[in-house]
């Protein structure tokens, strides 16, 4: 998805000489082919992603597009203060792009986890959040964004590889995606663990099971609209995401579910537990917070095969969390 997107970058860069590209001191493999392009307009910071958002905000000020990158937890948490006080505030066009999402870089620890972004980037009014779900989304979504007048935080995985079935790339501003139909649960999805819920839908059908798929890459505009009549429709709810439980896709859905007086159930499935300092691959820990594919779908088979709501296990190497908002 990173390499798409700075591909993407390097196409735009090519026709409005005000895209510019920070970084602080990563991205090597993936920022080479902008700064060789565009040498001017490529600035390594070091490691001082603070001091990158203020340069950004005066670079923006000046009348450029400055997009700045870095893993998640340093794109976004370390400067926080910097984007509210500076491109947020004072409604400049500053691109936050943050690679990594969810626990994508396992092996670094949660020191370098993307959990909390989403909850903290949707307190800020005015700061669009655009989190794909695979790279041919994450090129459609910076065609769509990378002009608007202000702030953006881009949610970015790393996987370049992978497409969700039926997504073909679709993406606009403040609006769901529905990439499967079903009849018994619907799932509703942000990021590339989208992969893994339409896998564990897959695998229900198999089982007699009808299963709907929804994405969310937007927010700030929220999909609100679309997420009402989709949810109308349930009884049954399932949310996803590579993120804390609170403040995510969970916790919108949550807020339209109660806005909107609809009478389905939601499950939560998200990574609600405190670091236990065991890392691993990514694929090592969705297995061990119950994002896997075969998580998903234990998760969504005890919601279907039960009138009561499930436990919430202890996390384990072996737990599905499901948690009723």
């Amino acid at each position: 998805m990173r390499t798409t997107f700075l591909k993407t970058l390097k196409e735009l860069a090519e026709r409005d000489d005000r895209v510019m590209l920070l970084t602080g001191d990563l991205g090597y493999t993936v920022v080479e082919p902008f700064a060789e392009a565009f040498p001017d307009r490529f600035v390594n910071v070091g490691v001082a992603e603070q001091n990158m958002v203020g340069l950004a905000t005066g670079l923006a000020e000046a009348g450029f597009l400055p997009f700045v990158y870095s893993i998640i937890t340093f794109a976004v948490l370390r400067p926080y203060e910097f984007i509210r006080n500076g491109p947020v505030l004072h409604r400049l066009p500053v691109r936050i792009v943050g690679v990594g999402g969810g626990i994508e870089y396992g092996h670094a620890g949660p020191t370098h986890h993307g959990l909390e972004d989403i909850a903290v980037t949707r307190a800020l009014p005015g700061l669009q959040i655009v989190a794909p779900a695979d790279y041919e989304q994450s090129r459609s979504a910076l065609q769509a964004t990378w002009n608007h007048p202000g702030p953006i935080f881009y949610r970015l995985g790393k996987n370049d590889r992978d497409t969700i079935p039926g997504l073909d790339g679709r993406f606009e501003i403040g609006r769901a995606t529905q990439v499967r139909d079903g009849e018994d649960l619907l799932m509703v999805v942000m990021g590339s663990v989208a992969l893994q819920a339409t896998e564990a839908a897959e695998q229900l059908s198999e089982e007699g099971f009808s299963v709907a798929v929804v994405i969310v890459a937007s927010f700030h505009p929220e999909p609100v609209d679309d997420l009402a009549a989709a949810l109308s429709g349930y009884r049954h709810v399932l949310s996803i995401e590579a993120h804390t439980r609170d403040g995510g896709v969970g916790s919108l859905v949550a807020e339209v579910i109660a806005e909107h007086g609809l009478s389905c159930r939601l499950v939560r499935c998200a990574i609600d537990a405190t670091p236990d300092g065991l890392s691993g691959s990514e694929g090592f820990l969705r297995h061990k917070y119950g994002l896997s594919s075969d998580g998903l779908a234990a998760t969504a088979r005890q919601v279907l095969t039960s009138s009561k709501a499930p436990a919430s296990p202890k996390l384990s190497t072996n737990s599905t969390p499901g948690t009723d908002a």
